[in-house]
């Protein structure tokens, strides 16, 4: 499926049920891991992370762009996990797409559209600002919109959004992430292997966290 303005203009009513799935699932430190090595695999659209390759402790976060518990970790705890975890060689962070809704698949496909050095600041951006562009009754334009302020421009965005490579190698690693690995929640995290759902507190995860340096 394309992209268009009439595939985003027709998620709108999407946009709830997305939220309401998110916000259903609290925070849950669940007795579970996966296999290791297969979470590891790349994905298709290749690894987006931060942090040092060798770091002890490997956080594999699969999330929404239009989950408002993932854009409070990303303007709440993340920043805080960075300045001590990440930029001190603990921890590498690798971020997954897993869209609820094409608005979502649509904030991703600008991401990965962005230079590559910038992707993680289109994120912050799009996260910072979500109900902007990700909750209104013109997304297609509310979205054009934001993407200019990005450095795009209305033919470059469409042409990111009408990507189909780009949507199916997003929605592939969506994919194989609830299928292999059971997420059915935005945000789910993948901590050395243990699987926790839900928007942690730098307390919450620093507590898993350390425990496993």
């Amino acid at each position: 499926m394309k992209l268009t303005r009439r595939t985003l203009l027709a998620s709108t009513m999407a946009l709830g049920l997305g939220t309401t799935l998110s916000a259903a699932f609290p925070l849950v430190a669940l007795a579970e891991t996966v296999d290791v090595a297969k979470l590891m695999e790349p994905s298709p659209l290749g690894e987006k992370s931060l942090g040092k390759e060798d770091a002890p402790v490997t956080i594999v976060e699969y999330a929404s762009m239009t989950c408002g518990h993932c854009a409070n970790f990303h303007k709440t705890t993340l920043p805080e996990i960075k300045k001590q975890y990440i930029d001190t060689g603990k921890v590498r962070m690798i971020f997954r797409e897993f869209p609820l809704d094409p608005v979502s698949a649509a904030g991703f496909m600008l991401a990965r559209c962005a230079p590559e050095e910038k992707y993680f600041d289109v994120m912050d951006a799009l996260f910072a600002d979500q109900r902007a562009w990700a909750f209104t009754n013109d997304p297609y334009n509310s979205m054009l919109n934001f993407s200019k302020q990005l450095g795009f421009t209305q033919e470059s965005f469409e042409a990111c959004l009408t990507n189909q490579s780009l949507l199916d190698g997003v929605n592939a690693v969506r994919d194989k992430g609830g299928n292999e690995f059971k997420v059915d929640s935005t945000p789910t995290f993948f901590i050395n292997g243990e699987k926790v759902s839900g928007a942690l507190s730098f307390e919450e995860m620093s507590k898993i966290i350390d425990k496993n340096l």
